[in-house]
């Protein structure tokens, strides 16, 4: 029944006795990849295996289906051997210790893959070598699997998620013994061992055997337990949110996070948010929404929006499909409702955390041990506030691979580091979990709602507040798309060698003048006395930031997970200076000439963000 499909693939991969064998494993993906010969979609077959997916610091992320492209069974055994026995090299004691293996709700019939599955099979892997193995028996928040990682001292975690990715994808994420997520070597050292060990062990299709092993636990009742227990440490208003009587609403957009955020909320003694009926349940069709990101902001929000008018609520809460990610929405007095973005409430709940951190720590000398992090591309807000208020910030590379790892250093210093944030809707505000939560993230904006009602205050007024005392800091993000490598690669080599100059970037931008340059490609930065970067540089990515004269900041990068070409723009400006309308206007020129003269759209043929 095969033979069809085992000889597509022949010309395409040198892998074809492994992958020979998985199509016999597999009836499922057999028979998508027939289905392609059938119609001779020659493109399409050399798309799913004439390339692996890599490995990288965000471990894997693709679509679901046949070949080594694709998050598949065999995909997921190799990358795992491979996982598997760079753990065996790092670590003496991993037969002692252990890993975590969490997944999401995600799931594509036609090729049999799901979240669960994969994690099965990851966890089968592990136990054929004799590792004990902490399996959730049930869907889990992402933020579960590093608090799991720190609280049972483990060598490692997986979470088996594609976060907001459109449905047909998933992805295989990896954090290390310290809690946050891999950075380099880690990536480059599991890469080569998914190659040296791409052939399946006998044991590693064998699920149902390694279910029953006396390796396996189920770690869901106890992290449950023990994860709210820690959140509670961050809940500073009880009797306040015991009689509050603010409504919100909460939407978990066919995720996982509906039963955690009702029980984050029930921590903090909140009253339970009104959970939007459509969307509260798991569903790996995504059926209510074209894409399953909050980020996208009001059109995921839409059912959301309809419930708080119907019950008088004046907040919304959104997360993302893996509950780590979190939008807030807020009704305004015209009726309209407004959808906060994400350096908007990281300027809030960087407030409320320190507002709080003071109450508990009347000691001024207190606050010389206080940290907060941010992204590079995220607004500069904490770092004005912490400059009025004396307490440290730093900033580091895109990502929380790069802000857990720094908060996990500073807290083996003996720091406190109470938040970290990145434009993306991602917030770290309690420090049992070295990556991104968005149900704990929930439940302390829920009190900060709460707090705020009391005082007849609500969140727009607030952030005006926050802005009038530490500066007006405005920004607009947004993105091309672009499928072509060499136009991304010709766009940023043009601005590395502007003018047909050699190594000279822009020195202006229409009418705006430019006074730095920071090119983390190629490690130059203009700031610097010996002209190098200070935060570490990957010429695996593209990534120029712009400071002008103006006060905004600009940087362009290429993601990771995506084909865009995303920009990150910001102006900061002076305490004192509240002509918001002036500061929008001049954001909104600079933007303008950045994209007229530096992405050059129409000459680039690039697809402009769908609105």
């Amino acid at each position: 029944a095969h033979i069809n499909a085992r000889a597509a693939v022949s010309s395409c991969s040198p892998e074809l006795h492994t992958l020979a064998n998985f199509l016999s494993k597999n009836p499922k993906t057999a028979s998508m990849v027939q289905e392609l010969v059938k119609e001779k979609a020659v493109e399409a077959l050399k798309k799913c295996f004439a390339s692996r997916m890599e490995f990288g610091t965000a471990g894997l992320r693709a679509a679901m289906g046949p070949g080594i492209s694709c998050m598949n069974d065999l995909t997921i055994i190799q990358t795992t051997q491979g996982f598997c026995c760079y753990l065996e090299q790092s670590f003496g004691n991993l037969k002692e210790r252990g890993v975590v293996i969490g997944y999401d709700a995600r799931a594509h019939p036609p090729s049999g893959g799901s979240s669960k599955r994969f994690a099965s099979l990851a966890a089968a892997v592990f136990i054929s070598r004799g590792v004990p193995v902490h399996l959730f028996s049930d869907i889990t928040p992402t933020p579960f699997v590093p608090f799991t990682v720190s609280h049972l001292g483990l060598c490692a975690g997986i979470m088996v998620t594609a976060s907001h990715n459109p449905k047909q994808d998933n992805g295989y994420k990896v954090y290390w013994e310290n809690g946050a997520q891999i950075v380099s070597p880690h990536d480059k050292g599991i890469s080569k061992a998914i190659e040296e060990n791409l052939e399946p062990w006998p044991e590693s299709w064998n699920t149902e055997e390694a279910l029953k092993s006396p390796l396996l636990k189920d770690p869901y009742q106890d992290v449950h337990t023990q994860y709210f227990k820690a959140i509670q440490k961050h809940c500073h208003h009880r009797e306040i949110n015991k009689s509050s009587q603010v409504k919100i609403v909460h939407t978990s957009v066919h995720g996982v996070g509906h039963t955690f955020v009702q029980s984050a909320f029930k921590a903090f003694d909140l009253h339970p948010p009104y959970a939007v009926e459509e969307q509260k349940d798991p569903d790996p069709e995504f059926p209510t929404v074209k894409y399953p990101n909050p980020e996208e902001g009001e059109g995921v929000l839409t059912l959301s929006f309809a419930l708080a008018d119907k019950e008088g609520a004046s907040v919304v809460l959104a997360n993302d499909p893996d509950a780590d990610r979190l939008a807030i929405a807020e009704k305004q007095e015209s009726g309209q409702w407004r959808v906060f973005s994400g350096n908007e409430l990281g300027a809030l709940l960087g407030w409320w955390i320190f507002h709080c951190w003071r109450q508990q720590n009347p000691d001024t000398a207190a606050v010389k041990n206080l940290y907060m992090l941010s992204s590079t591309v995220s607004s500069k807000i904490l770092r004005a506030i912490a400059l009025k208020e004396g307490f440290h910030f730093e900033e580091t590379l895109t990502g929380f691979k790069w802000m857990g790892n720094r908060a996990r250093d500073l807290l083996d210093q003996g720091k406190t580091v109470v938040f970290a944030f990145e434009e993306a809707i991602g917030y770290m505000c309690c420090s049992a979990v070295l990556d991104k939560d968005g149900v704990s993230a929930a439940a302390i904006a829920g009190e900060m709602v709460s707090y705020l009602a009391t005082k007849n205050i609500s969140l727009s007024q607030q952030l005006t507040t926050i802005y009038e005392e530490y500066g007006y800091h405005i920004s607009k993000n947004s993105y091309f798309i672009c499928h072509d490598q060499d136009v991304i690669r010709s766009l940023f080599d043009r601005l590395r060698n502007y003018g047909g100059q050699k190594d000279s970037y822009p020195t202006e931008c229409g009418r705006f003048s430019i006074s730095a340059v920071r090119d983390l490609t190629t490690g130059y930065d203009s700031n610097q006395t010996d002209k190098k970067a200070v935060l570490p540089t990957s010429r695996s990515s593209q990534m120029i930031t712009f400071t002008f004269s103006n006060g905004g900041v600009a940087t362009m990068r290429t993601s990771g997970t995506e084909p865009k070409i995303k920009y990150y723009t910001e102006l900061c400006a002076a305490p004192g200076n509240s002509d918001v309308t002036h500061l929008k206007k001049e954001l909104d020129d600079l933007v303008d000439a950045i994209v007229e003269n530096f992405f050059e759209p129409v000459k680039n043929k690039l697809q402009p963000k769908p609105e």
